[in-house]
């Protein structure tokens, strides 16, 4: 594998959390690179190749997670894109995959677990189905995340939207919150 191929990205606003990820894959050998949003991914890639990038999902200001997976897509097909979010649901996994991303990981995600995304990028028929139905909690957080992708995570708009009152969102997601 040659030293561009070993490289990783990571767009990630939390500059805690990139730079303790950072530093597990440094460990692994890979050479990391870092950017906060969208704009300096796309910066990055101009003097840079990666093979691999980590992608927050929910970025702040006006980055969008699924954005950043385009924009790595079209620059480089065979690159392989995890994302990471906090907010899982059926509906940003479904679409952060048709941008281009391999696999979809919920937070808290480690090393170990981002690596075996990487390597695990074939599908699977073997996968155990489950025979219970899905709860009328659950349906109801996917649609609440799925309002609130719509409107690039703007609580009030969202509320608006749901017919709710925002304090009320904001309590749900506070309930809901992957730490």
């Amino acid at each position: 594998m040659t030293e561009e191929q070993r490289c990783l990205l990571i767009v990630e606003d939390d500059e805690a959390f990139a730079r303790t990820l950072g530093r597990s894959f440094e460990r692994r050998g890979y050479r990391v690179l870092h950017a906060a949003n969208v704009d300096e991914a796309a910066a990055l890639l101009g003097d840079h190749a990666p093979g691999y990038a980590v992608v927050d999902l929910k970025l702040k200001g006006n980055s969008s997670g699924l954005a950043c997976v385009q924009l790595l897509h079209q620059h480089d097909p065979d690159m392989l894109i995890v994302v990471l979010t906090g907010y899982a649901s059926i509906n940003t996994a479904v679409e952060a995959v048709k941008l281009g991303a391999a696999q979809y990981l919920a937070k808290p995600s480690n090393t170990d677990d981002i690596e075996a995304a990487f390597a695990h990028v074939a599908g699977s028929a073997d996968v155990e189905l489950t025979g219970r139905a899905t709860s009328v909690k659950t349906l109801e957080w996917e649609h609440i995340h799925a309002v609130l992708a719509e409107t690039e995570f703007n609580i009030s708009e969202a509320a608006r939207r749901l017919g709710m009152h925002r304090r009320t969102l904001a309590r749900k997601l506070e309930k809901q919150r992957v730490k």
